[in-house]
Parts: structure tokens; sequence; C-alpha cells
């Protein structure tokens, strides 16, 4: 019976650390980190899209200005010297400011040249997490699935060894195993399979004179001893 309770929980602890899952548990982590800051990402390159629309249409709005001064310069529809002066300075005046916002237009690209490859990098590095957590959930669902078929033969041989069980001494196993791990433990050469110590001849004596139906514990760990041909008694 301890044996297969063993069995079984070494099978359902397996089943809870396969390394697959450790892993994706791992990676996906990383993949949320990751997904956070590609949603930052592209919030800056969002604001610098609509930074770079405003840059092209400022930029716009000046040299339009300036074409239409120097349309009305060349066509000769300002004649007044004074206000003809004042127009050239205009233009002067609109040259730098053209010259100075397609700086920062320049600049506005540049950022958001670089926002958008910071973009694409998160989005390839989801892409090669996803691509591996994948590949780890087919590994893990086939160990997992050769494991559950190892779980249900021993869960169902357990339930045979079960069968005409005391309903007592079932009871005092599941106790002790519940607190301990381990309800029933070997004898062998004098020693207890549970806790390892080696029994007092006292103690060997009252085991090996106990009908052969007694449960007899140890008297360590009081977990319930198996007799075997081994037990040294």
């Amino acid at each position: 019976m301890q044996e297969l309770d063993s069995r079984v929980d070494q099978l359902r602890h397996q089943l809870g650390t396969l390394p697959e899952t450790v892993e994706i548990a791992s990676l996906a982590a990383t993949r949320q980190e990751l997904d956070n800051q590609l949603r930052d990402a592209r919030i800056v390159a969002e604001d610098l899209i609509l930074e770079q629309k405003k840059a092209d249409a400022d930029v716009e709005q000046v040299r339009a200005r300036r074409e239409r001064d120097r349309t009305r310069m060349d066509q000769g529809l300002i004649t007044n010297p004074k206000d003809l002066e004042r127009m050239q300075h205009e233009l002067v005046s609109l040259e730098r400011r053209i010259t100075s916002l397609e700086d920062d237009e320049l600049e506005v690209m540049a950022r958001l040249e670089d926002a958008q490859k910071d973009v694409d990098s998160l989005t390839a590095q989801i892409a090669t997490i996803d691509e591996r957590i994948a590949a780890l959930g087919s590994a893990r669902d086939e160990k997992a699935g050769d494991l559950n078929v190892s779980l249900a033969e021993a869960t169902r041989d357990r339930a045979s060894a079960i069968e005409g069980m005391p309903e007592d001494l079932m009871a005092l196993y599941e106790k002790i195993r519940s607190a301990q791990g381990v309800g029933a433990a070997a004898l062998r050469a004098r020693q207890c399979g549970g806790c390892h110590m080696t029994l007092n001849p006292a103690d060997l004596a009252v085991i090996a004179k106990a009908p052969a139906d007694d449960v007899v514990r140890c008297e360590e760990c009081s977990r319930i001893l198996v007799r075997t041909p081994e037990s040294g008694l």
C-alpha cells in the first residue's frame, strides 16, 4: 500500500513540477514584462506620429505663406517700396522659420524611427517567446499524458489493494501518512524504513513475539512497521 501511495505521490509531484511547466511559467512572466514594455513603446510611437503630423503641418503652413508672398511679389502686386521691403524681410524670417521647423521635423522623425525599432524588437521577442511556449506546451502535454496514464494505473492498483483492509487500520495508516508523508515502512535489518532508526533488542523481541496479524509500530516515528523476511527478528 505504501509503495503504491509513494508511487502516486511521486507521479503527482512529477506532474506538478515538469521542467516544461516551470520554464513556461518563467517565459510567461518575461512575456508579460515585454508586453508591458511593448504597450508603452506603442504609446510613445503613437504620440510621435501625432507630433510628426503636427510638425509636417507647421512646415507646410509656413511654406504656403512663403509661396503666397513670393507669388504676390513676382506678380508685382506689392508696389509700395516700404511694403516690398517689409515683405522681403518677412521672406527671410519665413526661410529661417522653415529651416527651424524642418530641423524639428527631422528630429521627430528620428525619434519616431527609434521608437518604431523598439516596437519591432519587442514584437519579435514576444513572437519568439510565444513559439517557445507553444513548443514547450506540446512537450509538456506529451509527458503529462504519459504520467497521467501511469497515475491512473497506480490509482487503480491502490483501489484494488485496499479492498478488504480493516477500516481502523486504514484510518491509522492515513492519519500517520497525512502527518509524516509515509504511513507504513518496511522493517529490514532491524531498521525502520521510515525514520531509518535501528530498533533496540527489547523492541525487536516484542515484535518477534507479536502475532503476524498484529499492527506493530516504530517506537521512534510511530509509523506502522511491515515485517519482512529481512527484518532481522
